[in-house]
């Protein structure tokens, strides 16, 4: 079976985040670097996971996933 690089990517992203869960919000720049993602992909990657609801969002300094 292949799976796309989008979907490699997206639930690589979503285990950094559940790894990481009760810390506060995880900032996607430490996401892509952790995972090796560029963080322009990253970025539009989790909008799509946020507009599907797999994702919460958080404005500001503090903000991130």
């Amino acid at each position: 079976m292949r799976v796309s690089t989008k979907f490699r990517y997206g639930l690589r992203a979503l285990v950094d985040i559940a790894q990481n869960q009760g810390k506060g919000p995880v900032l996607v720049r430490q996401i892509a670097a952790r995972q090796g993602i560029s963080k322009k992909y990253l970025d539009n990657l989790l909008v799509s996971l946020k507009n599907a609801g797999l994702v919460r969002s958080v404005r500001g300094a503090k903000g991130g996933y």
